[in-house]
């Protein structure tokens, strides 16, 4: 969690309830609010010309989304479009800056979580330069397994579908599965239930 839900009910958040693929907020929009997920999944997202979809992050319960905006008078460079039934705690901008200046621990613990994100943007621009889709999707589950403890083969489920991983490696979905199927002969990962383990 970013922020304790109690000290932003005490700051003047409210909560807000979303259906499965409603936007909170949409690309060339202003920031407004601080945005913490309390439960249910969102996506970060664009779409070209073409329509095609390139997934930037997927957030889930705790985390926020579009906070690094909240900071500079720029408009919001991606759509937040929920994947689930979310539940999320809005804080307007100017209540959720007033926080910070009185909480210098909490400016600290925003400015942690940003990097985390920073980091995930260079370890995914990274990967996303690789001409190999085995090396851009190896790069996001080498990501994803980073925050857990148990690093032994297979230890980790990914949360991820197939079109998901496409999605945030720029892959289409056929070479995604196609790859991860030639993952799991090279025994990099292992395919349980249709269920993938890393």
């Amino acid at each position: 969690m970013v922020i304790k839900e109690d000290i932003l009910y005490s700051a003047g958040a409210s909560i807000k309830n979303y259906e499965p693929s409603e936007f909170i907020f949409t690309e060339g929009e202003m920031p407004n609010y601080y945005y913490q997920i309390v439960t249910g999944e969102v996506k970060l997202n664009n779409y070209n010309e073409d329509g095609k979809e390139f997934i930037q992050n997927i957030l889930s319960d705790g985390q926020s989304c579009g906070e690094s905006l909240l900071f500079i008078q720029k408009p919001y460079p991606v759509n937040a479009e929920t994947l689930t039934e979310c539940s999320i705690l809005r804080l307007l901008k100017s209540k959720f800056l007033a926080l910070l200046e009185q909480s210098p621990r909490l400016y600290l613990e925003i400015s942690s979580f940003m990097s985390q994100r920073l980091y995930y943007k260079f370890i995914m621009m990274q990967n996303i330069s690789s001409q190999n889709p085995a090396a851009r999707l190896k790069g996001l589950l080498d990501y994803l397994k980073s925050f857990q403890e148990d690093i032994r083969p297979y230890s980790f489920l990914v949360p991820l579908t197939r079109q998901q991983m496409a999605s945030l490696t720029g892959l289409c979905v056929e070479t995604a599965i196609r790859t991860i199927k030639g993952m799991e002969r090279d025994k990099i990962v292992k395919i349980q239930d249709r269920k993938i383990l890393y």
